[in-house]
């Protein structure tokens, strides 16, 4: 005779839990946006690059601000959106987000200047910085738990989407409109989302919040600032020893480190510091931002490579990416079935390897390379990529409980952005240094006004030999020799740093579970899962 099974409970209201993966879709869409936007720039760079009226003129300084004011402002208040969210509502804070973009999106596609454009871009980062976190702390709220790693590989799919769409949306804006496109796209979007928000997704928020801690919260956003201002600094100046570099980056992290402190000694934190002592939880925080500051170093010399060195369009350009967006749609909502076999350790060790090989594989490009290999260097690291991102999402979303679902994404995506930012700044100043050394003893028959900005970088380069007309013409060559040996130097920097995550992966994230005996409370934290 067989006990009768017992009905499963449900932590979800039933009328959520029937249309979850709408909400899901909508989720997506609202991350589509903001994932968008910096795919679709990463093709724009080089339009925004020209002399108007086709671009803004901008230098290679002002690009870099471009990106990089939406990143600062995005990583300084990702962990303050977070806690919004978990106490006023994720639903509330997540259309708010939607709308500061849109209207940011909408004023960045007429800047008149670079200046406007950067920061036009920081109020886009602004409202971007409340709507990613909300996505992924909604979805931990409208899944149960065994739904939610199927339900987080197919969020962090919905980031390969964006990474196809974008390029490609990108290109065709660009080879009908104005540059100014690429942003005012996003209008639209915008406005569906909030659509679908307002009659699909319902709020949460934690129902003990707490007191307010408005010293901490300030304490993380002053922090977080100045340390990624002065990477991006020293990314820029190339130089990472100078005084205004080290006053910020180190005046960030004694700011943090004081956050730190008040946080472990407060009766009321914004956040327990204490998770960070369960081993696993900062295993695949290190992880998925050293992963990210490799990504991004890469992905930003890659445009250049295929447009300046190789001559592809915008269009094309986004097309040759379509095998990494490709392969993170297909992997990304799979990847649960390795770890389900494997284990955590062995599929995020794995996607590491494969990343860092595939980073270390632009080191053997040429100019005259066939361009399917780097469409299989693509793909193979989007499946690295997939591999990587739903594990590491999936421990540290987790590993907090349910009603701090804001905090914990919040802290991954500031982690990922920090990494980025690095990525972005460290690598950039390699690739610089690297192109200025390469390119400056062919710039001796350059007027001495236009040779320091000629060795900037290789639109730098290729802009002043324009204005020379056929003098300018024997710089060619030598810029694209000089930056495929910077780009070759700067992408085994990358892959070492991708390795370096592989390590931290390989010795300190769990192995396969064993099966749990029917009806055992499942561990509140991911760390205590045997290995």
């Amino acid at each position: 005779m067989t006990t009768p099974t017992a009905p499963v409970e449900r932590r979800i209201p039933e009328s959520v839990h029937r249309r979850r993966w709408a909400i899901l879709g909508v989720l997506m869409l609202s991350l589509l946006i903001v994932v968008l936007d910096n795919s679709i720039l990463n093709v724009a760079i080089k339009t925004i690059s020209t002399p108007a009226p086709t671009g803004l003129g901008a230098t290679q300084s002002e690009l870099e601000w471009a990106i990089n004011a939406y990143t600062l402002v995005f990583a300084g208040l990702l962990f303050t959106a977070g806690l919004l969210g978990d106490r006023l509502g994720r639903k509330k804070v997540l259309l708010a987000g939607l709308a500061v973009f849109g209207i940011g999106s909408a004023l960045a596609a007429e800047s008149g200047s670079p200046v406007q454009l950067i920061v036009f871009r920081a109020v886009m980062g602004f409202g971007a910085a409340f709507v990613m976190p909300a996505t992924l702390a909604v979805l931990m709220n409208v899944f149960e738990r065994e739904e939610q790693p199927k339900a987080i590989g197919i969020w962090a799919g919905g980031v390969g989407l964006a990474i196809a769409i974008g390029p490609i949306t990108g290109g065709l804006l660009l080879d009908h409109f104005w540059w100014g496109s690429v942003f005012l796209v996003n209008v639209p979007i915008v406005v569906v989302a909030i659509g679908l928000m307002v009659w699909l997704v319902p709020d949460s928020r934690d129902p003990r919040p707490g007191r307010l801690d408005p010293v901490g919260v300030a304490l993380s956003v002053v922090g977080l600032v100045l340390l990624v201002y002065g990477i991006i600094k020293g990314g820029q100046l190339a130089d990472f020893g100078d005084p205004k570099v080290l006053a910020s980056s180190l005046g960030g992290l004694a700011v943090l480190v004081v956050f730190v402190v008040y946080e472990k000694r407060s009766d009321h934190p914004s956040i327990d510091v204490t998770y960070f002592r369960n081993k696993v939880f900062s295993a695949a925080m290190a992880a998925i931002t050293l992963v990210f500051f490799a990504l991004m170093g890469v992905t930003f010399f890659s445009v250049f490579y295929t447009q300046s060195v190789r001559g592809y369009s915008p269009l094309e350009t986004g097309l040759l990416m379509l095998p990494l967006a490709a392969a993170q749609m297909v992997f990304a909502p799979r990847a649960r079935l390795l770890v389900d076999r494997f284990g955590n350790r062995v599929t995020t060790t794995g996607g590491l390897v494969l990343l860092a090989a595939m980073l270390a594989a632009f080191s053997l490009l040429d100019a005259d390379t066939p361009i399917w290999l780097l469409e299989v260097i693509f793909f193979l690291m989007g499946t690295g990529m997939a591999h990587i991102m739903t594990p590491t999402s999936v421990v540290i979303m987790q590993a907090l409980p349910r009603e701090k679902a804001g905090s914990a994404s919040a802290l991954s995506n500031t982690f990922r952005q920090v990494g980025g930012a690095l990525g972005i700044a460290v690598l950039g100043s390699v690739l610089s240094t690297s192109y200025r050394n390469g390119i400056e003893g062919h710039l001796t028959g350059v007027p001495a006004a236009l040779r320091h900005t000629a060795g900037e970088s290789i639109e730098a380069t290729l802009g002043v030999a324009r204005t020379l007309g056929p003098r300018g013409e024997a710089l060619v060559g030598p810029a694209s020799d000089a930056y495929l040996h910077a780009m070759h130097v700067t992408a085994l920097w990358g892959a070492g740093v991708a390795v370096l995550g592989a390590v931290v992966a390989g010795l300190f994230l769990p192995g396969k579970a064993r099966e749990e005996p029917e009806g055992q409370k499942e561990p509140e934290l991911v760390g205590t899962e045997p290995s």
